[in-house]
């Protein structure tokens, strides 16, 4: 039982694919399910494999064998096709991907359309965050070792870093991110999102390009913004307003120091 488990993993790995269903397994088995539980929890307990889901199964290549999996990017597509859910890498770990690596996300960021609760598998750790606008923001295929992956583009993450800004490490360090990231923004394409989010989004993400010196990306948003109702609102929700006055141009109350870490 053992060995036909383990020939079915080999032979996978053999042909590139690092991922497979508890479905795939039983099919290729034809043993009941206790027996097959057996086989793959031996296979687990050897470092073999790894399942960050139930049902979902990792194969761990030799070189990750002591991290206890691959990195997610090796199985994030297939992992979501399997959940049923669209995605898309974003947010710190979509920045990274775009050459704004300042810190490397100690947690590998995905947008989908649900509450979907995190994923873990050795030393990967997947962080899961909803929007609502999963279907329609602009993405690019990634290749990764295995396949591809969606991935948000600069622009989609621009706004992703302030709107997911806790998750980001605060507005500070989304500064700092975005103050690398503007060399990949293209205007037109950033001024074409802007009708798809909140108002408050494109006051904070115009606010913070503007304390950064981009100013021709921060005016564009500004233009946009005349079409558009606003009023003023707190740079970081939830906390003191504080005494200081709104942005004229932005109706951002700052009620947060932003510094840039360069």
């Amino acid at each position: 039982m053992l060995k036909s488990m383990t020939t079915f993993v080999e032979d996978l790995q053999a042909k590139g694919r690092y991922t497979f269903t508890q479905a795939e397994a039983m099919n290729a088995d034809q043993r009941s399910g206790i027996a097959l539980e057996a086989a793959l929890r031996r296979l687990k307990q050897r470092g073999r494999i790894v399942n960050p889901r139930r049902g979902f199964h990792v194969i761990v290549p030799v070189e990750y064998r002591e991290a206890g999996c691959p990195p997610a990017s090796w199985f994030i597509d297939d992992l979501m096709r399997f959940l049923g859910q669209p995605y898309y890498v974003g947010i710190l770990s979509a920045a990274a991907i775009h050459g704004a690596a300042h810190q490397q996300p100690m947690l590998f960021q995905v947008v989908t359309n649900r509450p979907t609760r995190p994923a873990r598998a050795g030393r990967v750790r997947i962080g899961f965050h909803v929007s609502r606008h999963i279907e329609t923001a602009p993405v690019v295929e990634v290749q990764t070792e295995t396949g591809s992956m969606r991935v948000s583009t600069p622009e989609t993450t621009a706004f992703d870093l302030i709107r997911f800004a806790t998750s980001a490490g605060h507005l500070s360090n989304v500064a700092t991110v975005l103050s690398e990231l503007v060399e990949k923004i293209e205007p037109s394409a950033l001024t074409s999102l802007v009708n798809l989010y909140a108002a408050p989004d494109v006051q904070r993400l115009g606010y913070i390009l503007e304390r950064l010196d981009e100013h021709g990306l921060a005016d564009q948003l500004a233009d946009q913004l005349k079409n558009r109702r606003y009023r003023p609102i707190l740079l970081v929700p939830g906390e003191a307003k504080g005494d200081t006055p709104s942005d004229p141009k932005w109706r951002v109350i700052p009620n947060e120091n932003v510094e840039v870490d360069l």
